[in-house]
């Protein structure tokens, strides 16, 4: 993959794809999530997240907001457990207006205390929402079981409790503290001459006083299975199963990608699709997902279904899993199931902004980005006896926890 990259003397760095369009996409990924919390703070880093638009020393919330929308263009944010990224789509001839923005909400916020107060409000109404939404909330608990006293345990948004001591003061702790400019990444895809996009990227950006990471995130360790069922006001019943898994540096987990895949990725011929969908109608959304951190993972598998076929499900599920565990998969069903992940990995690629994000990312934990030719040979390479073996370690019987929702008035 064809790519320019650019570092400042104070380590902040420049990821720059050519792509020919009238729309460009342009972001900035902090290396800095809730797992960078200390107790007292969760939900920091994404109080953060939204009170960064708020107000600067030139600029109040309405500014911020109209700077972008005022030619067309869209901002957004989110946070993550290991990152916090602001990213913005745009016409190409708004790239100075851009970069100088992201630049001054990144290192010019004021954080007014009203300003504090009213967002405070809006991330509460966010909490309860998701409180309101099983099907997402199984998701954090489930984390917050297996990583149980970990920081990566934590909710993203933290608990209405943290969330209501935060102050001016507490933010600006967390930003000297978690904050480092070489763990800041400027990622572009779109159509402007990299010598123009350093120029704007130099005059923004260059600013900033040298913050290098001297910290090292706390690994978990110590995983012990859990099983756990909560009654909830909710009309299905719905169901994690999971296990850790391999970590992002961990070569493997190229091979757990594809039987993840195989399991119950977002092909309608995954075999949890096939068997508790397609063939015994107990499911509507049957999904499961690898989500690999800096030094662990998690392997999640999820379905909601009618309180009377849980147990016939999750039988279903364990039986899926032990085909993986005892049978390799034959030479087509292999060739098959890596054509699928090639193919959804191109196609995910013709999405601008997701692969900005996945560029910067990669970047910022590897040092590099893989072209998509590299990528696909690492899929070619997985065995079907290395599967086999993932399957047994991961999807281990044993080992896996479960959390399930069930249903107060069901039966």
């Amino acid at each position: 993959m064809e790519y320019q990259i650019h570092t400042l003397n104070n380590g902040i760095r420049l990821l720059h794809k050519h792509a020919d369009s009238p729309v460009a996409h342009a972001g900035v990924m902090i290396h800095t999530g809730s797992r960078d919390e200390e107790e007292h703070e969760q939900g920091m880093a994404h109080f953060i997240e939204h009170i960064i638009f708020k107000g600067t020393r030139k600029r109040k919330a309405y500014h911020i907001l109209s700077r972008m929308e005022d030619v067309g263009g869209d901002m957004n944010a989110y946070t993550s457990k290991e990152e916090t990224c602001i990213y913005a789509s745009f016409m190409k001839e708004y790239y100075d207006r851009s970069l100088e923005l992201f630049s001054d909400i990144i290192f010019n916020s004021t954080f007014p205390e009203k300003e504090l107060q009213r967002e405070k409000e809006v991330i509460m109404d966010e909490i309860n929402s998701y409180k309101d939404n099983p099907s997402e909330l199984i998701f954090d608990d489930f984390e917050a079981l297996i990583f149980d006293g970990h920081r990566l345990g934590s909710n993203i948004l933290g608990t209405p409790e943290h969330l209501k001591s935060f102050d001016k003061t507490m933010v600006q702790e967390f930003i000297q503290r978690a904050y480092f400019t070489d763990e800041i990444m400027v990622c572009s895809v779109g159509k402007i001459e990299f010598s123009k996009l350093v120029y704007y990227f130099e005059k923004y950006f260059s600013q900033a006083a040298p913050h290098l990471n001297r910290s090292r995130r706390v690994p978990f360790q110590n995983y012990a299975p859990g099983n756990k069922r909560e009654k909830m006001e909710t009309h299905q019943a719905h169901c994690i199963m999971g296990n850790v898994a391999y970590s992002i540096q961990d070569d493997r987990r190229v091979g757990l990608f594809l039987l993840n895949n195989i399991l119950a990725g977002p092909g309608m011929n995954s075999r949890l699709n096939l068997s508790l969908r397609e063939k015994y109608g107990y499911a509507y959304n049957v999904e499961s997902h690898f989500t690999p951190y800096s030094d662990t993972g998690t392997l999640q598998i999820y379905f909601g279904t009618d309180q009377q076929f849980l147990e016939k499900s999750l039988s279903i599920v364990k039986r899926e899993i032990r085909l993986l565990q005892e049978n390799k998969l034959g030479t087509l069903q292999l060739s098959k199931a890596k054509k699928q992940l090639v193919g959804q990995l191109a196609i995910g690629n013709e999405n601008l902004v997701s692969l900005m994000m996945a560029l910067a990312k990669s970047y910022l934990v590897f040092e590099r980005c893989d072209t998509l030719e590299e990528i696909n040979q690492k899929i070619e390479a997985v065995t079907a006896e290395e599967l086999r073996d993932m399957a047994n370690e991961i999807l281990d019987l044993n080992q896996l926890s479960t959390l399930v929702y069930l249903s107060k008035n069901g039966g």
